[in-house]
């Protein structure tokens, strides 16, 4: 048995210029038009009755000219139709362009693109469900639940090639369209009928590569209703990894913290008096620092009250005459008034020396404080080797940036996706 024949495109001629016409579509097609008059002509009439002639206020030539074809979806398809089509919002036009594919063997399919945003359009066979959720309608289709983004008049504003409908420049619809980004449905309903599609966003590399179009296809401007987010599933990828890398600290600062050493190298009880005319000044015993280079910490704990001081410090390498020199401040004062007690400061303070090597040490102490005060009595305590949680802090504020950084972002670009929608913000 032979192959069948593949169809044959049909020759024809207009009826009102003699400009010749090329019917690809073959019996499908009810409508086509004159690419020099603009007259719509009756496919279906032998005398090609023209329907409609319009004058277009600007001619718009298709990115992907009549009769280009080109393997989509693994299948040979052709350029056929190409419409310009708009709605109007507060006094603003927005138009698109609709391409009609035709494969005598799979039928139609459609391509549209605005803006630089392009879809690949299917007509359904099987409508979607439309009910209410809170303050909007959504579709379900497929189990797919699609959120509806806007409803407007569209009018059909210019045409060209053929079609499988009777193709009227000034037609219009009502059109609903409802997202689940990639994909999209619409519905355009008149008087008559009600018809659905559905449509997936396409790169347009994607295009130019399968119908082999000159050059590069223009960049996408803005955010289209159902473009994919780059960031859709990262912020939710991107806080479990936080939450994961978090955890994973925690872990090492549990280990750390465990397997330190905290020795108690020095400790010891002292007092000063204010006014004194010694020497305020002292050095402590040495003491041995033994092992690996770590942090040291210096406690200091006193009884004051309503007072100051501060304490001139230095921890001393008695082997190398090296000094590290720091100061601390304490101050604690207390009391009562019409609003109740209330407290200021405290009669202790911490601080970290980040790394000591090992070696033998001596503390140098100078305590200051106001004349006039009362005699004070304090400790000092030196540990090496303490773990500090101000590391797993300091790294946890870091692991937080990447997921605010992509959450702030994915939220950026859904509120320009649906700026663009019937519920926008409304704005002055």
């Amino acid at each position: 048995m032979s192959a069948p024949h593949p169809p044959q495109v049909k020759a024809l001629n207009c009826p009102g210029c003699g400009a010749p016409l090329t019917i690809r579509g073959m019996a499908h097609t009810l409508t086509v038009v004159c690419p020099n008059c603009l007259s719509v002509l009756d496919a279906k009439d032998p005398n090609l009755q023209v329907l409609q002639q319009f004058e277009a206020q600007q001619r718009f030539e298709p990115l992907i000219p009549l009769g280009t074809r080109g393997k989509w979806h693994g299948d040979p398809y052709e350029v056929i139709g190409f419409q310009i089509r708009g709605i109007e919002v507060d006094g603003a036009v927005y138009t698109w362009a609709e391409y009609l594919l035709f494969n005598p063997y799979k039928g139609f399919r459609y391509l549209t693109e605005y803006q630089g945003h392009w879809n690949d359009v299917t007509v359904l066979r099987t409508m979607p469900e439309v009910t209410a959720m809170g303050p909007r309608p959504v579709a379900r289709y497929f189990g797919e639940v699609y959120k509806h983004f806007q409803t407007a008049e569209a009018e059909t504003r210019f045409v060209l090639g053929e079609f499988p409908w009777q193709v009227r420049v000034g037609e219009k619809v009502t059109a609903m369209d409802f997202v689940a980004p990639p994909r999209m449905l619409s519905s355009e309903t008149t008087a008559e009928e009600t018809t659905w599609s559905q449509g997936e966003y396409t790169p347009a590399a994607k295009i130019w590569e399968a119908f082999k179009l000159p050059g590069k296809p223009a960049a996408p401007v803005g955010v289209f209703e159902n473009q994919p987010s780059p960031y859709r599933g990262g912020p939710k990828h991107v806080w479990l990894m936080f939450l994961i890398l978090l955890a994973a600290l925690f872990v090492v600062a549990m280990f750390t913290s465990a397997i330190a050493a905290k020795q108690v190298v020095l400790q010891g009880d002292y007092s000063f008096t204010p006014g004194n005319t010694g020497e305020p000044s002292f050095v402590t015993p040495p003491f041995e620092m033994k092992g690996r280079p770590c942090n040291v910490e210096l406690s200091i704990r006193t009884d004051l009250s309503n007072n100051w001081a501060y304490f001139h410090l230095a921890l001393i390498n008695a082997d190398t005459g090296d000094a590290a020199d720091f100061g601390r401040e304490i101050s604690y004062y207390s009391g009562s008034d019409s609003d109740g007690s209330w407290s200021e400061g405290g009669p202790t303070d911490n601080v970290l020396i980040p790394t000591v090597a090992a070696g033998h040490y001596y503390l140098r102490v100078e305590p200051e404080m106001d004349a006039t005060g009362a005699p004070m009595h304090y400790s000092i305590q030196l540990r090496r080797d303490v773990p500090s949680m101000s590391y797993f802090w300091i790294a946890a504020l870091l692991l937080l940036i990447p997921p605010i950084f992509t959450t702030f972002r994915s939220i950026i670009f859904e509120s320009r996706r649906w700026a663009e929608s019937d519920y926008a913000p409304s704005s002055d």
